[in-house]
């Protein structure tokens, strides 16, 4: 792997209560934002609405997609000078949010979790906390 070229990924902003979803893969410890990567071929909506059905089991309505901003940090678990660029949305959704596929967990984050989130996690929390959006 390109160690210049960062792993690419989409992320789902939701924010419920003044908290953040977070979602902790299975022999992981850290919370990070719900998403993935695109298949080859795909546009951004179609990546993660595909992403956040097959990990939390709802269906994001394509038409409310907002882009919410772009955050780049060194990839959780990765060997160091490996980066993610993480690509988040706004959006909503329909269905009741179940853990599945790779997910164990989900968890409402607040700017408080820094000791369970991954570092690209960190820094979105950082800017909804500035914003006011989360606690």
């Amino acid at each position: 792997m390109n160690k210049l070229q960062p792993i690419d990924k989409l992320a789902w902003l939701h924010i419920k209560h003044r908290k953040l979803l977070g979602a902790r893969s299975y022999g992981k410890s850290a919370y990070y934002i719900p998403g993935g990567k695109r298949d080859t071929g795909e546009t951004d909506t179609q990546a993660l609405v595909r992403e956040i059905k097959e990990e939390l089991s709802v269906d994001l309505i394509p038409t409310s997609l907002c882009y919410a901003g772009t955050f780049q940090a060194q990839a959780h678990g990765k060997e160091p000078g490996i980066m993610v660029k993480m690509t988040c949305y706004y959006a909503e959704y329909n269905g009741d949010l179940l853990p599945a596929s790779e997910i164990e967990e989900i968890r409402w984050l607040t700017s408080n979790d820094t000791d369970i989130s991954s570092t690209v996690t960190l820094m979105i929390l950082a800017q909804l906390k500035a914003q006011d959006l989360i606690d």
